[in-house]
């Protein structure tokens, strides 16, 4: 498992629904092909886990990121709402921001359904959609994120050394290859300190399958190509759910499993990720051409 290519630029902020959003933008050396790609991460993640795969992609296409509020380098104010549908809604803001109208959009874990409500509920158009082991379907959510849910107050008040250790834990326990400490750190370090300990149990507690439902009732009128891709040893979301989401969503998309690989296939296989995207998105440069 490589993680040579975890670091990206220093973020631009971008205010979002009057939250500090934190964004990049990677420019190819020359014309980009195709339309911008933009990257959604899922919890409890950052743009990090895409960033092997932004600076990938970012070789021929204009390539976009952003944390959402309450993760990574964006606001984490407890006034800053943090649920599916408030993310939803702010991404569809972002990309009038950014002034796209129909990108290409790679989404993970909650990231998906983020993707999705943007689309489905806010009238977003998209070239294409790519959805890797996402949140959707039910049932979601692991029995500690459950447990987390119901008693944030009592999780957010931790001594600081007991909660670092159940985070890191925690991600590394989303993977089925084992990620390097490098990998573990930088995807831990947003959690740390009192305003990172009070953000990471407040965006479980404030996480419902509610919001989801709007956007599965809704599935069989994308109005994009669509790809899935999961691991086939997800600890979290088991790859049958890929299958059940195919057959939610219109025209029979294709689905990619990597075997040995778990939720964090970004991560864990990232050669075998950009192989994917590569042949998703020149597919379908191909196809608009």
């Amino acid at each position: 498992m490589s993680h040579d290519a975890v670091l990206l630029p220093e973020p631009t902020f971008i205010d979002v629904d009057g939250v500090a959003v934190a964004t990049w933008l990677l420019e190819p050396d020359g014309p980009p092909r195709g339309p911008d790609v933009v990257l959604c991460h899922g919890t409890p993640w950052s743009a990090a886990v895409w960033s092997a795969a932004a600076r990938h992609l970012a070789r021929h296409r204009r390539v976009r990121l952003w944390d959402m509020p309450g993760y990574g380098a964006s606001a984490k104010e407890e006034q800053v709402p943090v649920d599916l549908g408030s993310q939803m809604r702010r991404f569809a803001q972002l990309l009038d921001r950014w002034r796209l109208s129909a990108p290409s959009v790679i989404a993970h874990d909650i990231g998906g359904a983020v993707a999705l409500g943007a689309h489905l509920l806010h009238g977003r158009d998209y070239a294409s959609l790519h959805l890797w082991d996402i949140v959707a379907l039910e049932p979601w959510g692991s029995p500690f994120f459950r447990l987390v849910s119901a008693h944030q107050e009592v999780f957010s008040q931790l001594p600081p050394e007991l909660h670092a250790a159940l985070v890191r834990e925690y991600i590394a326990g989303a993977a089925r290859q084992p990620l390097t400490p490098a990998w573990v750190e930088i995807l831990t370090e947003p959690w740390l300190g009192p305003t990172g300990q009070a953000a990471f149990y407040r965006q479980i507690s404030q996480l419902r399958v509610e919001d989801t439902r709007p956007v599965v009732d809704r599935l069989g009128e994308l109005r994009c190509p669509v790809r899935i891709g999961w691991g086939e040893d997800d600890p979290w979301i088991a790859v049958e759910q890929a299958h059940r989401l195919r057959r939610a969503l219109p025209g029979d998309p294709e689905t990619t499993t990597l075997a040995g690989v778990g939720h964090l296939g970004p991560v864990e296989s990232p050669a075998a990720i950009h192989r994917e995207l590569d042949a998703w998105l020149a597919e379908r440069l191909t196809s608009r051409g």
